[in-house]
């Protein structure tokens, strides 16, 4: 019998600390005993491959690929049929979104020419049309009534994680905390389907851009590629002429050189700006479903933002950023290193975003890069190692890893297989419990966190949270938090490191109340308020009272400075 086999492998494993290598597996045990949907074979080959790799075959992917805006009654069967008389369709699934959507995903680039050729132009009875031919479709039924309703229902692919207050619930029925997190990482992490959807939104972008910049692409950067990106999250995409540059390439044989003549500028920013200008009206003016747009020129990296209302997603459009894209890919790595870094950064997240330590707005919260980049630290900080340093994955780079980028050296090895696997074997919980006693401790007065030497080194300057941008070294990625907020940040972690090492899960399933993680996403002071209110050390009541204190000192200073 299955369920008694994974029973009797689940005894075996609880409580022991298994090896790396092993991990995978022991989450795969786990998760079946607990219906929880786990990475297939595919997930975990593709994440052997170069981060490089793997955006070649997405992008490629989406060029394959057409959005369609289908009737609420579709059959899903004779849609397919019909597709398919156009070519194969490799993939597709169906998602919700201002209605019933469908991205399909042909085998090959030449049925969607086929396609477009059988679609017909939008009749303009009230509006006139832009003469846009697009990879966006709408498909009505010429006969709803007399077509046959599809009975067995669509499945629709989720393309948000569901609300906290169900999580909580979830996560009770786990067996222990590393399950917890594993169960909230499999809610939380981006789904094969919403990858797609997220370059195909970069694809149709690009569409436009190329209209310009014929050599031009655009890609994904941040957390839709780096593997820490969550469902709903924002796009962050940004226009790359890096094959602009291979025309550079001057003749070697003849008496001529040879170069294009081109639009010179006065400076890098103000091509940006007025790329972005032009590429911003463009689709405001002309791109179906781009809607909101907003053109942020002036800023230190100047961007267009809107809402690509097929895709559901908002968006953030820039020009080439090579360090981002370093950024992204170094996060990539130490993703894919160990099973346990993913689960662990979106567990603390997902913590400080019901504690308030995070916001999607800006201003003096902590952001969820900086909290990554904690996270990455203090694994550095394991003994031994859960994950290199910079500088360790930097001796391991070819000639090929070779990049300076602006006067910055942004060198490290790309190839997975050259990095050691780590000899930790600690559990996800002792380290959950573990990252909220290191930062609960941590001299935020005197030391900063540098991922190049994965060292506490003295702050260069008097930020209340210093952290070296990884690339940009005379950066401090932390810039923006105050003191009251790192204050905040500090005691939210005792809190949470007295939770986990004082409460008793087996008299809490008794009582039915939440446990573990469970008890760490529910903002203090909304339960078990009486035994918060008898517990000694930092509690509840304590942080209350200093978070009351800071508004005060806060006001006092605001009065003093309107004062002077």
């Amino acid at each position: 019998n299955t369920n008694n086999y994974l029973t009797i492998l689940k005894s075996l494993l609880k409580g022991h600390n298994i090896p790396w290598v092993f991990q995978n597996q022991k989450h795969r045990i786990e998760s079946s005993l607990l219906n929880i949907p786990v990475a297939d074979d595919a997930e975990v080959s593709t994440r052997k491959k170069t981060f490089a790799e793997v955006q070649t075959e997405r992008q490629d992917q989406a060029e394959r690929t057409v959005l369609i805006k289908c009737p609420s009654k579709i059959n899903e069967k004779k849609l397919l049929q019909y597709l398919s008389s156009h070519g194969n369709v490799k993939s597709h699934f169906f998602f919700e979104n201002r209605g019933i959507n469908a991205l399909i995903e042909f085998s090959e680039k030449s049925s969607i020419a086929s396609l477009q050729d059988a679609v017909g132009i939008p009749s303009a009875t009230e509006h006139h049309v832009v003469p846009f031919k697009s990879r966006l479709f709408t498909f009505t039924l010429k006969n709803p009534v007399s077509q046959h309703v599809e009975e067995t229902p669509l499945h629709l692919s989720p393309q948000c994680h569901i609300p906290v207050k169900d999580l909580i619930q979830k996560l009770c029925l786990a067996d222990s905390i590393s399950s917890q997190m594993y169960m909230l990482l499999n809610e939380y992490q981006l789904t094969e389907e919403n990858i797609k959807l997220r370059f195909l939104a970069c694809s149709l972008v690009r569409d436009f851009t190329r209209a310009y910049f014929p050599d031009s692409t655009v890609k994904p950067f941040g957390s839709s590629v780096n593997t820490f990106g969550k469902l709903g999250s924002d796009v962050d995409m940004f226009l790359d002429f890096h094959n602009t540059g291979k025309h550079a390439t001057k003749m070697k044989k003849g008496p001529f050189e040879m170069e294009y003549q081109m639009k010179r500028l006065p400076s890098e920013r103000l091509a940006t700006q007025r790329i972005l200008s032009v590429i911003g009206d463009c689709l405001d003016n002309f791109g179906p479903g781009c809607v909101n747009v907003q053109k942020i020129l002036n800023a230190r990296c100047p961007l267009v933002k809107f809402s690509h209302q097929p895709t559901g997603f908002q968006c953030d459009l820039s020009v080439s950023n090579s360090i981002a894209t370093r950024s992204s890919e170094l996060l990539y790595i130490y993703g894919c290193l160990d099973s346990r870094v993913r689960a662990l950064v979106f567990t603390i997240r997902c913590w400080a975003r019901v504690h308030g330590l995070t916001n999607s707005a800006p201003g003096t919260w902590i952001t969820n890069f900086s909290l990554t980049m904690m996270v990455m630290f203090f694994l550095q900080r394991r003994s031994p190692p859960i994950i290199p340093t910079l500088d360790q994955l930097k001796e391991l780079a070819d000639e090929k890893d070779k990049h300076i980028i602006g006067g910055y050296d942004c060198s490290f090895v790309s190839d997975l297989t050259k990095i050691k696997p780590t000899k930790n074997t600690e559990p996800l919980d002792v380290l959950l419990a573990e990252f909220f006693e290191y930062f609960g401790n941590f001299d935020f007065r005197k030391n900063s966190i540098n991922l190049r030497k994965g060292k506490e080194v003295n702050k260069p300057e008097p930020s209340p949270l210093y952290i070296w941008n990884p690339f940009e070294q005379d950066l401090n990625i932390s810039k923006n938090v105050n003191q009251p907020q790192l204050e905040k940040f500090v005691a939210m972690a005792r809190e949470s490191a007295w939770i986990l090492q004082k409460e008793d899960k087996t008299q809490q399933i008794i009582d039915k109340e939440p446990w573990g993680l469970a008890a760490l996403l529910i903002p203090f002071g909304r339960s078990n308020s009486s035994k918060m209110k008898n517990r000694k050390g930092i509690g509840s009541e304590t942080i209350r009272g200093l978070l009351d204190s800071l508004k005060l000192n806060n006001a006092n200073s605001q009065q003093k400075a309107v004062g002077k």
